[in-house]
């Protein structure tokens, strides 16, 4: 039996449901997923078997206009991401169509080096009429020559089966690249932060979730099978913290309480998690923290 395996990278806008897409596809959440635009920032990168198939899915920080050094960051780590892929994926939303981040995109791709396959994922289908979507698929199509087009829905797993299916029948010939159990290749402690990260995101309003950063700092294997968790939460600001403690300590400990439990899911044994927020003003020109979330703090130069 002929094994495959290869890169498949997910591009598009932030909030675009690329990290849906991505924990769909795997079958498992390993991409953080929210409401808050900008929520990926490191290439998490999930692995879905198909068959014979593995398919080792790069899910990039969205791309959009980049203002500050985390968010050049980002957008560098997305481009490098698409680099390194044997395919790549496109992701738009059907109900906004070709906005100007998607033509800027579009101008990016132009760029990719011969031979690289390039698909058209077109999300949250159940938004829009047919003949919408057929106009959208053809508008984008006479702009860029896709290998494919998949009309789909991340959320609710429509055209999903299609597009691994096709995924993974442009890998290449090769061994696997993961054992057959593991579902992502950032490592468990990582994967962690990501989970309390997104709970304080789904809490909390407005910028601030884009002021604060969460590291796990401690963690220690029990002998009754469960494991203890200390996590700090960085802000950059002393009004920050009170906001992400919360009054009486009430909004932590929702979030705690929240991480957890996913963390024994995705863990199967119990855990014991400690959250603390420290202020730390400097913390986005950090070089450190960038490679905590896996990030190139050159690649955050103007």
């Amino acid at each position: 039996m002929t094994t495959r395996a290869g890169y498949a990278a997910l591009i598009g806008e932030p909030n675009a449901g690329k990290s849906t897409l991505t924990n769909r596809l795997v079958g498992a959440k390993v991409s953080i997923v929210t409401h808050k635009v900008q929520t990926t920032r490191a290439r998490i990168r999930g692995v879905a078997i198909e068959g014979e198939a593995q398919i080792v899915l790069v899910d990039t920080p969205g791309l959009f206009r980049p203002r500050r050094r985390l968010d050049r960051a980002m957008v560098a780590a997305a481009w490098a991401g698409v680099m390194d892929a044997d395919v790549v994926v496109l992701l738009i939303e059907a109900h906004r169509g070709i906005t100007e981040g998607v033509e800027r995109i579009l101008e990016g791709l132009a760029d990719l080096p011969k031979g690289v396959t390039v698909a058209l994922a077109i999300n949250k289908i159940d938004r829009v009429k047919a003949e919408a979507l057929l106009a959208l698929a053809k508008a984008m199509n006479e702009k860029f020559a896709f290998a494919e087009t998949f009309m789909i829905s991340a959320e609710k797993g429509h055209g999903v089966d299609d597009l691994k299916a096709w995924l993974a029948s442009r890998m290449p010939e090769g061994p696997w690249l993961y054992p057959e159990d593991q579902v992502a290749d950032v490592p468990l402690y990582m994967l962690a932060a990501e989970i309390t990260r997104e709970k304080l995101t789904l809490r909390l309003h407005q910028e601030l979730p884009y002021q604060l950063t969460v590291e796990t700092e401690n963690w220690e294997e029990r002998k009754d099978g469960s494991v203890r968790i200390d996590q700090l939460v960085y802000v950059s600001r002393e009004g920050h913290k009170g906001i992400v403690l919360g009054k009486r300590g009430e909004t932590i400990k929702a979030v705690s309480q929240s991480a957890r439990a996913e963390l024994e899911e995705f863990l199967g044994r119990k855990v014991h998690l400690f959250l603390q927020v420290k202020v730390r003003p400097g913390w986005l020109e950090e070089a450190e923290r960038y490679s905590e979330m896996g990030l190139d703090f050159k690649d955050g130069n103007a």
